[in-house]
């Protein structure tokens, strides 16, 4: 798929310059290791292959960086896009994950407001905090964090860099490993009050701010119908967010039966529809919402077809993503109405319904990665602190740091016996679960 994608961009925009995007000026990965410390971490090993590796501890390269000992991180829906090689510019031996929290362990010398001994969370976007973007707070535009020069002639534009997320995506090792250099420490990383446990700060670095940013920039209103595509953390927390801004219903769309299940044990008040059951969605969703959807949120993704057309255009690389999701949800809201894309899409869809949009002057917004910057503190002092809401919801299981290679396969599965949704992953620096969270499994037998 990688391979596949990388000809479409190609075709498109014509052939670049090889090894232009993986390293140049920026030295995320660093070979030399004069310590001589190691760590664990889970690394990329080639499609649908991971592992658990013993590797070099990273070092401060950077003044602004800081070296942070990992107390939690996490697997995310997005990660399995690149478990499945989905997206460009995956080299073996990448260390992956965007979210983790810990404890910082050293800084560098202009490093001002985070010292060494404190808790943070981390920001899955690196922001310069410099850039006119990063001035306003929209970290994920940063245009200072990102040398692929791919990803800029593909977007028109500099795209943040994210931690452990491609060479695409900048080449940032990632939070799935027992350290983490943090560039830009003043900027990326949130101190965390006490009062707080890890799992409740954790999601900080992505799900929250993603979720939060879906409801916030898609602008749903006081009394209006929300429908929901995706109901993994992101679509949860999204069901969540949007109810607290005051939508009057919230129907939540997946095929997934037991996560349907678990969705509405956590908000009683969410509707429900199995894709799986209907003929089609959009009549399925005009019979539950006379006149369609006020708002639809993109929370799945753009690598999962659902039609034999799409799945043979992405697999023979004449697509990247697929339109399905889309044109249910073109169809599916009112005129006037309004989508917001939040799941992840690389680049191009064939057979999108452009017509409909015109002609019903439907709004489509990308919602993006979300600009972590501009929400955490807020859903920090405002909705965690006071209780107004509980990321415990999310988490279904908390196993070790050693167990990653197999929490992919199973995460990638959804195999309704393991139930998996938001794992905290332990390392050995983890202190014992907080109040509410579970205790620490194992899939060994």
């Amino acid at each position: 798929m990688a391979n596949a994608a990388a000809k479409l961009v190609e075709r498109h925009l014509g052939e670049y310059p090889e090894g232009t995007a993986a390293h140049a000026g920026l030295s995320n990965y660093d070979s030399e290791n004069p310590s001589g410390q190691k760590m664990l971490a889970l690394t990329w090993q080639g499609k649908n292959k991971v592992k658990v590796i013993e590797t070099a501890k990273p070092r401060l390269i950077d003044d602004t960086d800081a070296i942070v000992r990992v107390t939690g991180t996490t697997i995310c829906g997005s990660d399995l896009h690149l478990y499945h090689g989905a997206v460009m510019e995956m080299q073996q031996g990448d260390i992956l994950g965007h979210e983790y929290m810990g404890i910082v362990e050293s800084v560098g010398k202009n490093v001002t407001n985070i010292r060494a001994g404190d808790r943070v969370v981390a920001s899955f976007q690196i922001s310069c905090g410099a850039c006119r973007f990063c001035k306003q707070k929209l970290s994920s535009q940063c245009e200072r964090t990102n040398n692929s020069s791919v990803a800029n002639a593909l977007y028109g534009h500099r795209t943040a860099g994210v931690l452990g997320y491609s060479h695409f995506a900048g080449g940032y090792a990632g939070g799935q490993a027992e350290f983490v250099r943090a560039p830009f420490a003043d900027v990326n990383l949130l101190k965390v009050p006490d009062g707080v446990s890890d799992e409740r700060a954790l999601f900080l670095s992505d799900v929250l701010p993603t979720s939060y940013n879906a409801v916030e920039d898609t602008h749903i209103y006081g009394g209006e119908t929300v429908g929901i595509w995706g109901m993994g953390p992101v679509g949860l927390f999204a069901a969540k967010w949007a109810l607290i801004k005051g939508a009057k219903r919230v129907i939540a769309i997946d095929n997934v039966p037991w996560r349907l299940q678990y969705a509405a044990s956590k908000i009683p008040t969410l509707e429900t529809l199995d894709f799986s059951t209907v003929k089609s969605v959009p009549e399925a969703l005009k019979e539950l919402a006379p006149g369609g959807l006020d708002v639809a949120l993109e929370c799945a993704a753009g690598e999962y077809p659902k039609s034999l057309l799409h799945k043979v255009e992405i697999a023979v690389g004449l697509e990247t993503d697929s339109a399905d999701i889309l044109n249910e949800m073109i169809t599916s809201v009112r005129p006037y109405g309004r989508i917001g894309i939040t799941g992840l899409y690389t680049g191009f869809v064939n057979h999108l319904n452009i017509g409909a949009i015109m002609q019903t002057s439907i709004r489509l917004i990308g919602n993006g990665q979300a600009p972590v910057l501009k929400y955490w503190e807020t859903i920090l002092n405002d909705y965690i602190i006071p209780g107004k809401i509980d990321p415990n919801m999310m988490i279904s299981h908390r196993i070790p740091l050693e167990e990653m290679e197999e929490l992919y396969a199973r995460f990638d599965k959804r195999d309704p016996k393991d139930g998996l949704m938001k794992v905290f992953v332990a390392t050995k620096f983890s202190g014992p679960p907080g109040e509410g969270s579970p205790a620490l499994s194992s899939f060994k037998k």
